[in-house]
């Protein structure tokens, strides 16, 4: 992609992002990444992009606290609900990364001390995604209970297509080293803002779809500095890689592993 296109499409991004409306699909292949959502009207900075034939979002088991028939609502807290509050937004893609409408996403959390609600459904609930394939879910922070490292259960099914179960997970949790079913490709982009916080996270379902443009060749030129990733070697917060042809900069330390190459797992690695 020459350098006058890649800034024209990261000004329509930021453009559209800022002004809360989606960004056209002719001109991405597909909508912005929750990641780039602006917080209080301030531009996004670009973040990796959404690309054909993309893995999908792993499954994990469902564990033993699920419940059907959850209440359709995109706001889990009442009055008096005990924790930090968290919003969590993103979006669902198929295959060919465009957006799933009506997709359906049944989301179930622990409370702020780690307990499930096995009699009611608080901290239960399941919502549709807009036209856009966009959905958000007001919460809290999930509590901890022995075993498991910070989570927030999920299941996505587009119409008329099979559920994906899986869990989202928090970076910078002293659990998620321990925790035997934590997988950082599953971990969600999170930031404070204020007393609550903000996270982001967006499926890829194995749903086929036919492009609706096309998209341009990537340059095979290999960016400047850093060194190729390579599992088993520990990176620090800034440190840059390439991979595929292209620079990486770490956003936290880590330890490399099998399946946690830069782009599978933007929570540890952004696009430069």
């Amino acid at each position: 992609m020459d350098e006058e296109n890649k800034l024209s499409r990261k000004t329509v991004l930021k453009a559209a992002l800022a002004a809360g409306v989606a960004a056209p699909v002719a001109l991405f292949g597909g909508p912005a990444l929750a990641r780039a959502n602006a917080v209080g009207g301030t531009a996004p900075e670009l973040t990796p992009a959404c690309h054909d034939d993309d893995e999908p979002t792993m499954e994990q088991t469902e564990g033993p606290y699920f419940k059907p028939n959850s209440p359709e609502r995109t706001n889990l807290v009442t009055p008096g609900t005990q924790g930090t509050r968290l919003t969590v937004t993103g979006y669902v893609f198929g295959r060919a990364c465009l957006p799933v409408g009506r997709a359906l996403l049944d989301f179930w959390q622990a409370d702020v001390n780690g307990a499930y609600d096995n009699t009611g459904y608080t901290f239960r609930g399941h919502q549709y995604t807009d036209a856009q394939g966009a959905f958000t879910l007001s919460t809290i922070v999930p509590g901890l209970y022995p075993g498991r490292t910070r989570h927030i259960h999920v299941k996505v099914q587009a119409p008329g297509r099979p559920v994906l179960t899986t869990q989202l997970y928090f970076p910078g949790e002293p659990r998620n080293n321990t925790d035997t079913i934590f997988d950082a490709r599953l971990l969600m982009t999170v930031r404070d803002n204020g007393s609550a916080k903000e996270a982001a996270f967006d499926f890829v379902l194995d749903v086929p779809q036919t492009p609706t443009s096309t998209r341009p060749t990537p340059t095979s030129a290999t960016p400047p500095g850093g060194t190729s990733w390579a599992v088993g070697t520990a990176y620090a917060a800034g440190a840059r890689v390439t991979y595929g042809g292209r620079g990486y900069v770490c956003l936290q330390a880590h330890t490399a592993q099998p399946g946690w190459e830069p782009p599978a797992v933007p929570a540890l690695w952004r696009a430069e």
